[in-house]
């Protein structure tokens, strides 16, 4: 959707694009730009000083923000005998295994989020190359291939976000919604940075947060101080 229009250059002004500003101001003018009728989402993308090409040099975690994000995650879990029970006792949303691959291979993707038993992971290779792009496919490494079935259903309700760095090395992730207000939006944000900050790769060099930008959904980009985001952790 292209963030143009008499709105969208009116909020753009308020905000001076070769300004960095501290975190908190710069949190109230995004918040204050808000313009659309819908409850718009608080984007925030960090770039960081890797290159991501190098393995020892990727960035990529979870982090469960603790207010959520402010919607609804349908969750499916490929599992079997007494893990389908747990799963559902859970809320997850989907429950199945072979069924469930064969109604995505018709084309099927009515969930956010999937979830897998290890022991399934056979019939769900077979459908890799419909959730792998689509950022569906359970993983290991991000905790959405587990027998703790239980445990990942309700992270994932509760607001559980997987991130990896780009190229670019960049990392562009959801915050929550403008309706959530300051104080929520800076828990978020501050559940985020710890993570990141945490996962600092040892072969990283120089400057770790090169430099960081806040948007809501039709709001214009806002550059932050990075040094006033790294206090957030603290």
């Amino acid at each position: 959707m292209s963030k143009t229009g008499k709105k969208y250059h009116s909020a753009a002004k308020s905000v001076d694009r070769a300004n960095r500003y501290p975190f908190g101001d710069a949190l109230d003018l995004a918040l204050n730009a808000a313009f659309a009728k819908f409850d718009e989402t608080v984007d925030l993308a960090v770039r960081l000083g890797v290159d991501p090409r190098h393995a020892d040099q990727m960035v990529r975690g979870t982090v469960v923000l603790p207010n959520g994000l402010g919607k609804e995650v349908k969750v499916l879990v490929f599992a079997k005998g007494e893990k389908e029970k747990e799963a559902q006792e859970a809320g997850a949303d989907f429950v199945g295994n072979d069924d469930l691959v064969e109604k995505i291979q018709e084309g099927w993707f009515g969930f956010d989020k999937a979830v897998a038993t290890p022991d399934v992971m056979g019939s769900v290779g077979k459908i890799g190359r419909l959730l792998g792009p689509r950022g569906l496919m359970p993983n290991a490494k991000t905790g959405t291939v587990t027998f703790e079935v239980a445990k990942a259903v309700e992270e994932l309700k509760a607001g559980k976000i997987d991130f990896r760095v780009e190229k670019a090395g960049i990392i562009h992730v959801p915050m929550g919604k403008v309706s959530f207000g300051k104080e929520k939006l800076t828990e978020n944000i501050a559940a985020f940075i710890e993570t990141i900050l945490r996962l600092k790769p040892p072969a990283a060099k120089g400057t770790y947060l090169r430099s960081i930008a806040l948007s809501t959904t039709m709001g214009p980009g806002i550059k932050i101080d990075a040094a006033s985001v790294k206090d957030l952790s603290e």
